[in-house]
């Protein structure tokens, strides 16, 4: 079986709480594309774990992890983040972790640009993370990049920097910037790199045996449908591809074909950064939603922008992803309020629309919402769909019916089990 856990919204929809629940039917977990600009944070027996880089079936002894070669990979953040799971007592060897040998690394020269960047377009900001990602996938289309592999081989890794930066330098001189340090950047190759050399592995070949042998894989994505950097609400996208249809290619075997695609979306609207959030709640009703859902960026610890579910978007984003069957998570968050708020529809120049706008029109939409009644009861212990309140069993229908996918599990908290498996 080779499934794809994909986010359908704008990030943050609790992909990595969904894989760590439905690694322990998976032998090998995959991480595809984007770096450490977004988090997937996990609560189970031994604590809470927030995940930039790593598969977030690290967390399972059993479980073989990959990071493929659609990735972007800051050497540094990658030693931090293992160390810290390390000293948690998580442990990590070649044989449980395999990192692509194509997958590309991003370095310290990505993050100043990231930033400069930002800083220079001011108010027009797209809103970046300033961890490099768009910079580091920039140099990778534009062949001015290094791979994982580079490592393997220090005795040229040293003219490849050279010649990558004697162009990079021009680009920073624009920006009234010193020049970068060939000896600096090989410094800083070898003390992040040397660590990570026994995880560095042609991952293609491994995950091909894997599958003729009948392994069960999951490709891991990160943000969700509406910051694909090709269907997405573009300029305020991320850098890669985050889709389903990339989940085989970003990952090493592009010439196989998935089995199925589990979509996963909030109970309700969130997004972190610049860009049209059309079903946007503000003032009191916002701040409390934030509050309930606990609703701080988990990389960037920035808050998030919170709203009601939003139906056109969710809709775009199942047939995006293709989903075959969707995850409603935090739901129970929502147990606080009398009436809940959902995006049914956006108007547009006076016009009422329904289906997601791309470009200058969505700039120009406006939420139309309307309520459905809440449940006002503490569901965190429900395990069945014969335990939830009617009201919350009457939301669950209403959000499958109008996105058009059956909802087939439900998360009502934070921790492993906390969830309810409708179908």
């Amino acid at each position: 079986m080779l499934t794809a856990v994909v986010g359908i919204n704008w990030g943050d929809e609790g992909k990595g709480r969904m894989v760590d629940l439905l690694s322990a039917e998976y032998d090998v977990i995959c991480r595809y594309q984007g770096g450490n600009n977004a988090g997937h944070t996990v609560v189970n027996e031994r604590g809470k774990f927030i995940l930039n880089l790593l598969p977030s079936g690290i967390l399972r002894d059993n479980v073989v992890n990959v990071m493929g070669n659609g990735m972007v990979i800051d050497l540094e953040h990658l030693c931090g983040e293992i160390e810290a799971l390390r000293s948690k007592g998580v442990e990590i060897t070649p044989a449980k972790l395999k990192i692509s040998d194509k997958a590309f690394i991003c370095l310290p020269y990505h993050r100043q640009q990231d930033i400069l960047e930002e800083e220079r377009l001011a108010e027009k900001k797209y809103g970046s993370t300033r961890r490099g990602i768009a910079p580091v996938y920039g140099d990778k289309y534009m062949k001015k990049g290094l791979r994982m592999g580079d490592l393997l081989f220090p005795e040229t890794l040293k003219d490849k920097v050279a010649d990558i930066l004697e162009w990079k330098n021009i680009t920073f001189s624009g920006y009234g910037q010193e020049k970068l340090s060939t000896e600096a950047m090989v410094e800083w190759l070898k003390k992040y790199g040397e660590p990570l050399l026994p995880f560095i592995t042609d991952t293609m070949e491994f995950l091909l045996k894997a599958k003729n042998e009948g392994k069960n894989i999951m490709f891991e994505a990160q943000l969700g449908a509406l910051r694909d950097i090709d269907f997405g609400i573009y300029p305020y996208t991320t850098s890669s591809q985050t889709l389903a249809a990339y989940a085989p290619i970003g990952a090493g075997i592009p010439g196989v074909k998935l089995d199925r695609v589990i979509g996963i979306m909030k109970a309700y609207s969130s997004c972190v950064g610049e860009g049209p959030f059309t079903a946007e709640l503000f003032g009191e009703e916002a701040a409390m939603l934030r509050e309930a859902g606990a609703e701080y960026g988990a990389a960037t610890g920035r808050p998030r922008r919170v709203g009601g579910f939003d139906i056109p978007a969710s809709v775009y984003g199942v047939k995006l992803q293709g989903a075959d069957t969707l995850a409603l998570t935090k739901l129970d968050v929502l147990s606080y309020l009398d009436k809940i708020p959902v995006c049914v529809a956006y108007e547009i120049d006076g016009v009422r629309c329904e289906q997601f706008p791309v470009g200058d029109r969505l700039l120009r939409a406006k939420p139309v919402y309307e309520y459905l009644e809440g449940f006002k009861t503490d569901i965190s212990q429900c395990r069945s769909p014969e335990e939830l309140p009617r009201a919350a069993l009457n939301y669950i229908k209403y959000l499958e019916e109008a996105v058009g996918c059956p909802i087939e599990y439900v998360s009502v908290g934070p921790e492993r089990e906390d969830y309810i498996r409708m179908k």
